[in-house]
């Protein structure tokens, strides 16, 4: 009997080890606050893709893993993309089918939900409240999703994954 083991799982932990290196990586800084939310964006295509092998508890762990690199508050990034996982993972059947137009305004809102729900943490610990500029990653998360989607849809059909 053969094996029905999935393939290309090294592909997830690969493209989540890109997004948090892409989350670290030195910019100018007027650039910083205009970071789009790798993270974020991988987990939602994983979850929306694959919700059997990635879910709640992985995007926990990334959050987990984020908030480490990162040097935030920790669980502030496993609280937020705990719960974007849950959204996709329990809606996941409805999103696949939009187009793909309507698939990327879904994202948005959900990167929007994720900021909203970090700047609820920072108030409520006592922290600052940022600037404008603290929205920007939302709409360069818009503008990447497509491509992004289609890359590692791309990667994914060809490793096995999908």
């Amino acid at each position: 009997m053969s094996e029905t083991r999935p393939r290309g799982g090294w592909l997830i932990g690969l493209s989540l080890f890109v997004a948090f290196a892409l989350s670290i990586l030195p910019m100018p800084l007027p650039a910083e606050a205009l970071r789009p939310q790798w993270v974020a964006m991988v987990v939602v295509f994983w979850c929306l893709h694959t919700p059997e092998r990635i879910g709640v508890f992985s995007a926990f762990a990334s959050g987990v893993a984020l908030d480490v690199i990162s040097g935030t508050l920790l669980g502030q990034h496993a609280l937020t993309l705990s719960l974007l996982a849950y959204l996709v993972v329990e809606l996941h059947q409805r999103i696949r089918i939009f187009p793909m137009w309507q698939q990327t305004l879904f994202v948005w809102v959900l990167l929007l939900a994720e900021r909203l729900l970090t700047l609820w943490v920072l108030g409520a610990t006592g922290q600052p409240m940022p600037a404008l500029s603290y929205w920007a990653p939302t709409f360069l998360g818009l503008i990447f999703w497509p491509w992004l989607s289609a890359l590692l849809g791309d990667l994914g059909r060809r490793a096995g994954t999908l």
